[in-house]
């Protein structure tokens, strides 16, 4: 190797090796700051204990019926996430709402509403390796409760490997009766964090984040 090789390459390494040394002591990035968890909330009144033989992603079909859910179809997509920005690969979800109507699938439901027969109503999903999650649903209908009117919004239960959560899912184009509503109302500045994002038409996006994973 001539004279003037060696000095390039010595040259080379010496500029890696900076260059490594450089990246590992550069500060963290503002993604990897501490992220504020999903604030908790009730499980609620309906709570499905009579469940349907199907828990899969998709809420508007069930295997066997002709016809599809009644409502508005939307997709809803996440990640869980830990308060370190982690992905929480393999978190459990499960996940369930009201109809287009209003209506639970709940023996303890007095609505006069009717119930949907192809609603699925409930999902239980896994989250993939990068934490990420997908559901296909109807949007839910408000409806009253003896604690006053419930604005729009999907239940989520999310059990990490060390932490689990209840909470509730609220949607940004029902900003005006999400205000009125008694539980998004007593989280404070804390209910943005319910709110997912809209993703284009009949599409919302939402993270959420465990306290300890």
């Amino acid at each position: 190797m001539r004279d003037d090789d060696r000095l390039i390459s010595r040259r080379t390494f010496a500029g890696s090796a900076l260059a490594t040394a450089t990246l590992l002591a550069a500060p963290r990035s503002h993604a990897a700051e501490a992220l504020a968890p999903t604030p908790s909330e009730t499980i609620g009144p309906f709570y499905p204990i009579q469940r349907l033989l199907e828990s899969d992603a998709d809420l508007t079909r069930i295997k066997g019926h002709r016809s599809r859910a009644k409502g508005t179809v939307i997709e809803v997509t996440g990640r869980v996430l830990d308060r370190h920005g982690n992905p929480m690969r393999g978190a459990k979800l499960e996940i369930w709402q009201c109809n287009a109507a209003g209506r639970y699938a709940h023996p303890n439901d007095i609505a006069t509403q009717p119930l949907d027969p192809d609603f699925q109503g409930y999902a239980s999903i896994v989250a993939d390796r990068t934490g990420a999650w997908r559901i296909t649903t109807i949007k839910p209908a408000g409806y009253n409760s003896p604690i006053g009117f419930r604005t729009p919004h999907i239940h989520f239960d999310v059990q990490g490997r060390a932490h689990r959560l209840t909470s509730q899912m609220y949607f940004p184009d029902e900003d005006k009766t999400n205000q009125t509503d008694g539980l998004y109302s007593q989280m404070g500045s804390a209910a943005v964090r319910t709110v997912a994002r809209a993703d284009g038409v009949g599409r919302y996006n939402w993270d959420i984040v465990l306290m300890d994973g």
